[in-house]
């Protein structure tokens, strides 16, 4: 069982601040394995969960998600893709698991994001005590589209990684059995060749010394 602490991704510059922690990161499960990932949240903290099987055996996982106090917030079984929501019950460390321990052969890439906490407003934006004005609102209207936007190119990305994958599985197949219908040609013919350069032989038979 292998375990990676979620704030390890602060080194990869994946934390985002410290009120809106947002982890978004691809890895790879080996068969017969569980990978599990770690945050600390505090009680009445809402937090989601996100995740999408990229590649490998039939593109599924199981998925837990455990309070401190051992309260299973969520679980699902062979699963490509869910997300989900929820609201820390207690303070302590949380951990997200992903278990691809009923797979003997098949290696997974799967993608996760794990969002902690309300996302931090913007700089600047509702921080006097006046109307909120025109540029501002323009701004985060501007600053949730741009969030939109990235999260369909954060999909259409996993989408094109998937398409890729199985068009790759896909030819490597063909040209497998086509080598192999290649090479049962080739030894079809040569049998054929053999048995009728036996009918012309002039070497004596068995029926000829009949």
């Amino acid at each position: 069982m292998v375990t990676k602490p979620l704030f390890a991704a602060v080194f990869l510059g994946l934390i985002n601040n410290i009120l809106s922690k947002s982890v978004e990161l691809t890895f790879e499960l080996p068969d017969s394995a569980v990978e599990c990932f770690y945050q600390d949240i505090e009680k009445n903290t809402s937090a989601s969960l996100e995740f999408q099987v990229i590649t490998g055996g039939q593109y599924d996982v199981d998925v837990k998600i455990e309070a401190p106090n051992k309260q299973i917030i969520y679980t699902q079984t062979k699963m490509q893709y869910d997300s989900h929501q929820f609201v820390a019950p207690v303070t302590g460390v949380y951990s997200a698991c992903f278990s691809n321990e009923f797979s003997t052969f098949s290696h997974k890439l799967v993608y996760m994001e794990f969002n902690v906490g309300p996302e931090q407003p913007l700089p600047g934006v509702g921080v006097h005590a006046t109307v909120i004005t025109q540029l501002e609102s323009s701004t985060e209207e501007i600053h949730s589209s741009l969030n939109s936007i990235i999260d369909h190119q954060t999909h259409h990305r996993l989408r094109e990684a998937q398409g890729r994958k199985r068009a790759e599985d896909l030819n490597e197949r063909v040209f497998w059995w086509s080598l192999g219908e290649t090479v049962a040609i080739i030894i079809v013919t040569l049998g054929q060749v053999m048995v009728l350069k036996n009918f012309f032989s002039d070497r004596p038979t068995l029926y000829n010394r009949l």
